[in-house]
């Protein structure tokens, strides 16, 4: 089993390039099923969701090969309406994007039940009642697929509401409304920058769709889509976990190629206890000399404070002088960390949907493991904090969605590496 070993207690210095993030790279992915067409993608992160999501666009037929090393070229010309592998997308949530591009295009469309990190009950319910107000007929059959038609006439656009603003619902919706007749306005849509770019990059490819980023989405339909050249936004988790690491470990880190105004509920939670966070157009600087404050924190939907920095900021604030709450309001069963940052020597107590954590003066070297991707990268914050040796397993899910950390890390002075 391979393994991280840490030894802490080293400040972080210098420059950190942030990769594309993950998070918009797998809707454009799959969404590129939409087109008709050849797809160039740039920024798209080395990261094992990638590679899965471009496994599983091979399996219904698209053609796809890297360029550049960061950017892909995705021909969806001879892409047809079939089940990717159940093998393939049951580890991946995001897969289900498929059913909406398919839908549209195709006027039909299957993908198996997805999987992704465990974390707790996270229904499609939303996306199906989004597909049929848009006219499609919705089922489950004994092969355990989601199956998806429109009507003889195609999709019709309707005024679709969303009883919880959930990015994978807008994401998909939004893929099977591009090509309804009329005009589809979705309301209380998710406003996060990847559905920002998801919409970006349907509109380069001849979508006309207006509002993403606010709560309120139009879309007018089209006919079809056309090829385009898209580059993907900067990574704001990736941004964020090295933010908690500079701040945990001290020092001085800026993180290159990044938009400030996405940070902007992470900046401030840091600033709020105490750590020093510098902007520029595309970088921010965090400067730390490991002393700062508790604080209380409320994960909510963007613009709110994200979910998938909950775990990295519970290392963070095991350090803190003083008393911290988290209060997760996006996914139950988020705080598997926990058991694994307090065999380090925090004090984390969880109480239904929220970490109590009091502040202690050290953490010290462990065996941890990573039970999901946001729960992995907080065991790496805390193991850079530490004092002594750790061993962080559970490197499956950290390589979903990091490309690149230990080469990263060791250039601004981590002492870390990675082993059998």
């Amino acid at each position: 089993m391979e393994k991280l070993v840490i030894r802490g207690g080293r400040p972080l210095y210098g420059k950190i390039k942030i990769s594309g993030m993950k998070n918009s790279a797998l809707p454009v992915i799959f969404g590129s099923i939409a087109v008709n067409g050849i797809c160039t993608i740039g920024n798209v992160p080395d990261v094992s969701d990638i590679s899965l999501a471009l496994d599983i666009l091979r399996s219904v037929g698209a053609k796809v090969r890297f360029v550049t090393a960061d950017t892909v070229l995705i021909d969806t010309r001879d892409v047809k309406p079939v089940s990717p592998p159940l093998e393939y997308v049951s580890k991946m949530r995001a897969s289900t994007y498929l059913l909406g591009a398919m839908l549209g295009r195709f006027g039909k469309g299957q993908v198996g039940y997805p999987g992704g990190c465990n974390f707790g009950e996270r229904p499609i319910n939303q996306h199906i009642k989004g597909f049929e107000l848009l006219g499609a007929r919705t089922s489950y059959d004994d092969k355990a697929n989601i199956n998806a038609e429109a009507p003889e006439g195609g999709l019709v656009g309707a005024k679709i509401y969303f009883d919880i603003a959930s990015v994978g619902t807008t994401v998909n919706v939004m893929l099977a409304a591009v090509f309804a007749e009329g005009t589809t306005v979705i309301e209380n849509a998710a406003r996060e920058p990847h559905i920002v770019d998801m919409a970006s990059f349907l509109n380069a490819c001849g979508a006309d769709i207006s509002g993403a980023g606010t709560s309120m989405i139009r879309i007018r339909g089209v006919k079809e889509l056309h090829s385009c050249s898209y580059d993907l936004a900067p990574d704001m988790i990736e941004a964020g976990t090295y933010m908690t690491a500079v701040a945990a470990t001290g020092g001085e880190l800026t993180l290159c190629g990044v938009i400030p105004k996405h940070m902007e509920s992470i900046t401030a939670k840091l600033r709020e206890i105490g750590v020093t966070v510098l902007e520029d157009d595309s970088e921010i600087t965090v400067i730390s000399n490991k002393i700062y404050r508790g604080t209380e924190i409320k994960t909510n939907p963007y613009p709110g404070f994200p979910t998938d920095m909950h775990p990295q900021f519970s290392a963070m604030l095991a350090l803190s002088g003083g008393q911290s709450k988290i209060s997760e309001g996006i996914w139950s069963g988020r705080f598997k960390y926990a058991d694994e940052l307090n065999k380090m020597g925090a004090d984390i107590t969880v109480v239904g949907e929220s970490a109590h954590i009091t502040g202690v003066s050290k953490l010290h070297g462990a065996a941890v493991k990573g039970s999901d991707l946001r729960a992995a990268a907080c065991l790496v914050v805390a193991a850079l904090a530490a004092e002594g040796e750790s061993s962080v397993t559970g490197l499956e899910f950290l390589d979903r969605g990091y490309e690149d950390l230990v080469g990263k890390l060791k250039a601004v002075g981590a002492d870390i590496q990675r082993v059998q």
